[in-house]
């Protein structure tokens, strides 16, 4: 059996010159899911990827069909992707993770900080790609995150970042 592999990334914000330079660097990967702030550009993120592809809406997708949030099981694992504002995520996790408790999900999926954070601990995997537009971090690379889960249901996953020319 082999790896699912799934891209995952965030605040794109119409400009998708890096996000497409992650889906060519990435491909072949099983699932995409966007984490929201895609300002009308779901379609070719939908059909862009060449797999099933999940996106959520951000505070600034105002005129989007996109939920707010989705819940996707993956083998043994179950997804839950917000965006996080409305999480208050800028603040604190706490919220996030709760909601995600509740729901059952031990893999938490969010943008919004446009700072990436991944933590993978013994029962939940938390993470946040970054932005692959307007990067927030020290360094201000855009990112993405690469997040495999092996036939045993064994998670990993990697911040990666696209180098300015």
């Amino acid at each position: 059996m082999k790896k699912t592999k799934i891209l995952v990334v965030s605040d794109t914000h119409k400009m998708h010159a890096n996000f497409e330079k992650a889906l060519e660097r990435e491909k072949p990967f099983d699932y995409l899911f966007h984490a929201g702030d895609v300002e009308g550009r779901e379609f070719e993120i939908e059909y862009g990827s060449g797999c099933p592809a999940y996106i959520v809406s951000g505070n600034n997708d105002f005129y989007g069909k996109a939920p707010m949030s989705v819940e996707i099981q993956i083998g043994t694992h179950k997804v839950f992707m917000a965006h996080g504002h409305q999480f208050y995520v800028s603040m604190t996790l706490e919220h996030l993770i709760r909601e995600a408790r509740e729901r059952n999900a031990d893999i938490i999926i969010f943008g919004h900080t446009h700072v990436p954070y991944l933590e993978i601990g013994r029962d939940m995997a938390v993470m946040n790609p970054g932005s692959l537009t307007y990067p927030r971090q020290e360094g201000r690379l855009p990112s993405y995150i690469i997040l495999e889960i092996d036939e045993n249901g064994k998670i990993s996953g990697e911040i990666k970042y696209i180098k300015k020319k």
